[in-house]
């Protein structure tokens, strides 16, 4: 019996082992060949030629995404939304989220039923806009970061963590010493907390970096763009027309090669902040989870 409880254990690691390495070629594959991609020529990317290696190595994509101001400022205005929306979208999130674990909170289950009921429905595309431009936010980074400063579900995930971190009797001890609500709050809730804030900053910035259909709707100068209206002015240069008899053919073949070029070397450097950030929350981002992952 032992013998063949051994010979199973075995066959169930190979199989494990065998679709986490499915698995992580299925996201690696897409990663390695984006990068590929951008140290690749533009003639390999438009004739198909690369598929996992660089073909023609190059590193022309870099140093016209360097030139290319656009993308700075892009950068630049994606930076400014997304520290401003995370830091607006933790501090909202944390005040709303607290007072709802708190049992003694009066209202909170017809606050939470609210904030639920936002979940399944909403105004639509239309009346939000008619809000934002009668508050003249349009054309500001207001447009951007406060229309979706709060997540219900965010809201619920910080909740639940305060119901399992903050124990009752710690704040009766609070209160005891003199603590106030608003000073319990702040000095002893949210230092107890830095894993669901990290999580929670993680979430909302990936949010705000990769989101365009928001500046898309509100932001009009182009030097308010964020990075990813940039990018996508970027796909949309090597739309050229080709029955067009005054465009010379070579020009718009150089054209293309190199917006393919630029293409991919602007996702690779869009990407990077994410990248770099990630590691130093990583180690609050399962325990987080974990423990607000309990909704109920």
């Amino acid at each position: 019996m032992k013998n063949k409880k051994i010979t199973q254990d075995k066959v169930v690691y190979f199989v494990n082992y065998i679709l986490l390495a499915l698995f992580s070629i299925a996201v690696l594959y897409p990663l390695i060949y984006v990068v590929s991609c951008s140290f690749s020529s533009g003639e390999a990317l438009m004739s198909g030629r690369v598929k996992f290696l660089p073909v023609e190595p190059t590193l022309l994509s870099y140093k016209t995404v360097f030139q290319y101001d656009a993308i700075w400022t892009g950068y630049l205005n994606s930076i400014v939304y997304t520290f401003v929306g995370t830091v607006i979208s933790i501090i909202l999130t944390l005040f709303a989220a607290y007072p709802l674990s708190r049992s003694d909170f009066r209202g909170g289950s017809i606050l939470m039923k609210l904030f639920l009921f936002t979940m399944m429905f909403n105004g639509g595309l239309v009346p939000t806009y008619l809000l934002v431009r009668n508050l003249g936010m349009v054309d500001t980074i207001w447009a951007v970061v406060l229309p979706t400063a709060v997540n219900a579900y965010n809201i619920i995930v910080a909740r639940t963590f305060f119901r399992q971190t903050i124990s009752k009797e710690l704040q009766e001890a609070a209160e005891l010493d003199g603590c106030s609500d608003f000073k319990f709050f702040t000095k002893i809730a949210i230092p107890l907390s830095m894993p669901i804030i990290a999580v929670l900053c993680l979430w909302v910035a990936v949010a705000l970096w990769n989101g365009y259909f928001n500046p898309l709707i509100y932001i009009n100068s182009q030097e308010k763009y964020p990075l990813q209206l940039v990018l996508r002015r970027i796909l949309l240069m090597s739309q050229v027309d080709f029955g067009n008899s005054a465009v010379d053919p070579k020009v718009v073949m150089e054209n293309q090669f190199l917006s393919q070029m630029l293409r991919y070397g602007t996702i690779i450097i869009s990407s990077l902040p994410l990248m770099i950030i990630y590691p130093f929350v990583q180690k609050y981002f399962v325990k987080g989870v974990m423990i607000g992952s309990v909704k109920g």
